[in-house]
């Protein structure tokens, strides 16, 4: 057992019986290795990924390579998910220097810190051109001993190009109607018409860009941006990166089809995409949309729900096979003879058909990954249904994928605002409780007595990393649509509180923002990225979540953060849409206002309901009867009642209309 015994991370417990002596990120093992005057060899993963597995097995579990790894370095294992900010900084060294990334990620730092060698997985002997993993320790053991005056030069030389990568500011002036146009376009010449989505394998799922889509159709009409929205989702649903018996995707399909997943199941991809297909519901009614959205919520209810209300990080991609073989995907695939002895030779004749497994499989050892291939109207839905629910019961007597139970703040604010939106569309009142319940844990464990919000949380006892800024701005997210959905305005009241550590701890002179606060852990660099990749980057987060406050409050110091956080939108937009979809979804509100929506009236209400399912882009809503002199809800606050009755407020740009009663002048109002 090494020093990894009794940490909070399942990733960092996985290896706790390495005869690798891992160190967790801290000062002492950096004063550790100036006091032997070795290297510091860091390891950085997570605990769904199936190479940092791989790597484990083969390297870290061997142990004469452990031995010599124990003499020559002090090795530091780190949990990405738990510290992002460490990651983010050596990732863009490992990026800058090979002009890729990915994990497992493996780093040679000097005892200052600063990164001097890079690379990700390195096999147990020499493949495909790659060194093996003893190689490599031999050679940086090598370069440390005869030729530290060259490692120093390259150590610095790398500080200094990272510190040089600062941005100033996000760009001059806030994204206006010719960038998202231009994104548009750019999407366009990438989008894949056959098969939907954008680029080619591997094929994520492209959420944010999906949600953009969304946004720019409800405000501008443009047909062809819901078309490649509708598509993706449909193309997805299909495919076997959804799991077509039991809900929610897996982490990206490792093919331009979407056939062949990598089946790890992430909790942000699932809250993203159950948000994103409740909107394509909202915006087109499609049956397919709206079974997915539920599928996907209920999914993350059943899989991923933590004891104490919150939810868990991932499910792993391996589990193992029938063989007692700890396999990728053993949990999800099936072959015709699996099919037989579930379902007799009719009906698996039928389902062979239906989800496309055949004998020579979709994936590995003459397996398949079920996707759709065979629906339409002639199909009998009774029988679809009572298949699968007879091979989901079957599955469930397999071993399950291993669960990474560690609640992660900025993922459940991102589960909070899905599952509220979900319940509220859908009349299910038991997705708006486990959001609500969510959101409490997240309100008691995670910002607890200390006026500020951490990381992770685990068994309810709160981990020791401080949030970042995607922790604050996806939670204020969450907490937003929560107030709006329960007509609560304490939640209003919690976001505004994060926003307000976003404006003083995150934000620089110039508006532009870090990933970390100032009294943070100081690294090499601050982080600071812009970009939205699996989830939407801190900036973009935060700039969403500062424009409804500002909308919901009139507050004129939210608003000017959020158009000062916009500009690195107007830069990277029309360049790299794919890259910052989510800040361009936030320029869509900013465009289209965003409006603002109060309900004079009891929530849950018809009225209430009409403006959740608004179309227009960000639109804020507030609902409830407030007590005389009451302000929870500054929107509501002198908007009473009109002729006795329920009424809307729709303001936008300062101008607001005259009051309705009538849901169906409402739903016409805020683009129905």
């Amino acid at each position: 057992m090494n020093r990894l015994a009794g940490v909070t991370s399942p990733y960092l417990l996985q290896h706790a019986d390495n005869p690798v002596d891992w160190w967790p990120w801290g000062p002492e093992a950096f004063e550790e290795a100036k006091r032997r005057d070795v290297p510091v060899l860091l390891s950085v993963g997570y605990s769904a990924c199936h190479w940092c597995h791989v790597m484990a097995h083969e390297s870290f579990e061997d142990a004469t390579l452990a031995a010599y790894l124990n003499e020559h370095f002090v090795p530091v294992k780190v949990d990405r998910e738990e510290r992002p900010d460490v990651d983010a900084v050596y990732m863009e060294a490992v990026q800058a220097a090979t002009g890729q990334g990915g994990w497992p990620m493996t780093v040679f730092l000097t005892a200052d810190a600063e990164p001097f060698y890079f690379g990700t997985y390195f096999p147990p002997e020499p493949r495909h051109g790659m060194p093996s993993f003893r190689q490599v320790l031999e050679g940086v053991t090598a370069a440390w001993t005869d030729r530290r005056g060259e490692v120093a030069e390259v150590a610095g030389r790398i500080v200094t190009d990272l510190a040089g990568r600062s941005l100033a500011h996000g760009g001059d002036g806030v994204p206006g109607e010719p960038e998202l146009a231009q994104a548009l376009l750019a999407l366009s010449r990438e989008y894949d018409e056959k098969h939907g989505g954008f680029g080619g394998a591997p094929k994520f799922p492209p959420s944010m860009a999906v949600e953009f889509l969304l946004r720019h159709h409800a405000r501008t009409g443009a047909e062809g941006a819901l078309e490649m929205a509708a598509d993706t989702c449909a193309a997805m649903a299909r495919g076997g990166i959804y799991d077509q018996l039991g809900g929610g995707f897996a982490r990206y399909s490792v093919d331009r089809e979407w056939v062949v997943p990598h089946f790890e199941k992430m909790l942000y991809d699932n809250a993203l995409l159950c948000r994103v297909y409740a909107h394509l519901w909202r915006a087109t009614g499609s049956g397919l949309a709206r079974r997915v959205a539920l599928e996907t919520a209920d999914f993350m209810v059943r899989e991923l729900r933590t004891a104490e209300g919150g939810f868990a990080s991932a499910l792993d991609a391996d589990s193992e096979d029938a063989q007692g073989r700890h396999v990728e995907g053993a949990y999800y695939v099936w072959t015709p003879a699996q099919l037989r002895e579930v379902l007799g030779e009719e009906d698996a004749a039928f389902a062979a058909g239906y989800f496309g497994v055949s004998d020579e499989g979709t994936f590995e050892e003459g397996s398949s990954v079920l996707r759709l291939v065979a629906t339409g109207p002639d199909e009998d839905p009774d029988r679809v249904a009572d298949v699968r629910a007879r091979l989901l019961a079957a599955r469930g007597s397999r071993v399950r994928p291993e669960r990474d139970d560690k609640v992660v703040a900025a993922w459940n604010g991102l589960a909070v605002a899905a599952l509220a939106e979900a319940g509220a569309y859908f009349d299910r009142p038991d997705l708006v409780e486990r959001a609500t319940e969510a959101a409490d844990l997240l309100v008691r464990v995670h910002m607890g007595d200390t006026a500020r919000l951490c990381r992770t949380s685990r068994d309810g006892r709160a981990g020791d990393n401080a949030g970042v800024l995607e922790d604050y701005g996806d939670v204020a997210e969450g907490f937003l649509a929560l107030a709006s959905v329960t007509g609560e305005g304490a939640w209003l009241d919690f976001a505004g509180f994060l926003l307000d550590i976003v404006l003083e701890r995150f934000t620089g002179e110039h508006g532009q923002l870090y990933d970390t606060a100032d009294d943070a852990e100081r690294l090499i660099r601050r982080p600071q990225d812009p970009t939205d990749s699996a989830t939407p980057a801190g900036w973009t987060a935060a700039a969403g979540a500062l424009l409804s406050y500002a909308a919901h409050t009139g507050s004129e110091a939210h608003r000017t953060a959020a158009e000062g956080a916009l500009g690195v939108v107007k830069a990277l937009g029309p360049k790299a849409p794919r890259f910052i979809g989510w800040g361009l979804a936030v320029a869509e509100a900013l465009l289209d206002g965003p409006r603002e929506v109060a309900v004079a009236g009891p929530a849950g209400g018809e009225l209430h309901r009409t403006a959740l399912l608004g179309r227009a882009p960000g639109a804020v809503v507030a609902a409830g009867e407030v007590p005389e002199g009451a302000d929870e809800f500054p929107l509501l606050v002198d908007r009473p009642l009109v002729d006795g009755k329920p009424a809307a407020y729709v303001c936008r740009h300062f101008v607001c209309d005259a009051p309705t009663t009538d849901p169906a002048e409402l739903e016409r109002r805020l683009g129905g």
